[in-house]
């Protein structure tokens, strides 16, 4: 199948055909015609298969014709996803989608000023994306209609679920129309969603389109059991043992370990930048960006801030912190492994983590394999002697990057990613930024 054949406008089939996307995924195939048709959708599927495309290529089709370039606008379908980025995310690809229209879109996020983000809400955008705790800041200052809201979208509900934004998102759907479409989109389905799904959707058409908790074939899963305190120095020996891991994703549990992780490792001469929370707008695009241009090797993150960061290429992703929820293992080595290419999940485990590791298996259905790292030397008595001096020392500015060798195999593993992405070959710009922080 091929995408002239699902129900989409020709002008955003136009704007399919420019990025290079000649295939549609099976989340695409499958939910296009009932959002098409109005239908209330649950839509499982493992990030990378094409979800965002899913849900924003056939409600973008039903506005073209409803829309004429000089009426009067007002928000006619809401997009609310967990984090900053994924927003981001979301509205680039909305952009890049509806090139050929004349719809107005708008982005919703913390991080900023309320003054650009309100002037969006008063004037009108057909397509609002947006995280739920800032939105509802605004609603409740007494900003923004939404009485014809055609479209509600819930992106990452497990995520959304998991950050306790359940009870915004049920004061925000109060100020909707009660006849309204809703989606609900995830990569996981548990329990509590699905009494979600029960509140919010009626009468839903459930899509899955892989069994519920699979990560992706393409990813080599590896256990590698360590005492805490050596954990830092066996990830420092696997970054210097093999140029293959060239573009890693780590992941530490809390703001404050992501930080002085990021620190230990360009002590050791590693280009290195983190991305959590407390870190500004700009902090965190500076080191995704460099990140993706393969400056930077290695991208050490929390799971809420990773949740939404597409990069393609990523080889390696290593839980230096075993994952609080089960469910976070699945998202976080989801890194990797994209769109048909190969990739190696490494999660380390300490004795603490063995239970939560028994989780994780029974979710996943499969048993990790455990294994040594070569030439490591285990079980030393006592913590690293120099832990609490890299806390306190200034970091040199580096300046090699991701060069020579690595930058190059960067590149290619991108560029093969690329073609390989789920609905088709490798994305092209889809236009100009407009510059915002966050």
């Amino acid at each position: 199948m091929n995408f002239k054949q699902l129900p989409l406008h020709e002008r955003i089939l136009k704007a399919v055909a420019d990025s290079g996307y000649t295939k549609p995924t099976p989340i695409q195939i499958k939910a296009i015609p009932k959002v098409a048709k109005g239908a209330d959708v649950i839509g499982i599927a493992q990030t990378g298969t094409g979800k965002t495309a899913a849900f924003t290529l056939p409600l973008l089709s039903k506005l073209v014709d409803k829309t004429e370039a000089n009426e009067a606008r007002h928000t006619r379908i809401l997009i609310i996803a967990p984090t900053r980025e994924l927003v981001q995310q979301i509205h680039e690809n909305i952009r890049g989608y509806a090139k050929y229209t004349n719809l107005r879109t708008g982005v919703i996020i913390g991080g900023i000023g309320d003054k650009g983000q309100i002037a969006k809400l008063e004037s009108g955008v057909d397509i609002l994306v947006a995280t739920p705790g800032r939105l509802l800041d605004l609603v409740d200052k007494g900003h923004g209609n939404f009485h014809q809201i055609e479209t509600l979208v819930l992106d990452e509900a497990d995520r959304m679920l998991d950050m306790g934004f359940i009870p915004d998102i049920r004061t925000i759907v109060k100020k909707l129309p009660k006849s309204k479409q809703t989606l609900l989109f995830s990569a996981t389905l548990n329990r509590q969603i699905e009494s979600l799904t029960k509140e919010f959707l009626n009468s839903p058409t459930v899509i899955e389109v892989e069994r519920r908790a699979s990560p992706a074939e393409t990813i080599e899963q590896i256990i590698y059991e360590v005492q805490e305190h050596q954990k830092t120095e066996l990830l420092e020996h696997l970054l210097n043992s093999s140029h293959e891991f060239y573009a890693v994703m780590v992941f530490a549990r809390t703001k404050l370990g992501a930080e002085e992780l990021t620190k230990a490792l360009k002590m050791e001469g590693i280009t290195a930048e983190a991305i959590h929370g407390d870190r500004s707008q700009g902090q965190r695009r500076r080191a995704l960006d460099e990140f993706k241009k393969g400056k930077v090797r290695v991208l050490v993150g929390t799971d809420v801030a990773a949740r939404g960061i597409d990069v393609d290429g990523v080889t390696h992703v290593i839980n230096y912190d075993f994952p609080e929820q089960s469910e976070d293992y699945i998202h976080r080595i989801g890194r990797t492994g994209r769109a048909e290419s190969k990739g190696i999940a490494i999660t380390f485990i300490t004795k603490a983590n063995q239970q939560a590791l028994k989780k994780v298996e029974k979710l996943i259905q499969k048993t990790l394999p455990k294994k040594q790292v070569e030439g490591f030397k285990y079980d030393q008595d006592t913590p690293e002697p120099n832990r609490e001096d890299r806390r306190n020392t200034p970091v040199a500015a580096k300046s090699s990057g991701r060069t020579g060798e690595y930058q190059n195999k960067f590149a290619n593993r991108k560029n093969n990613a690329q073609a390989k992405r789920p609905g088709g070959s490798k994305r092209k710009p889809t236009g100009a930024r407009t510059k915002r922080k966050k």
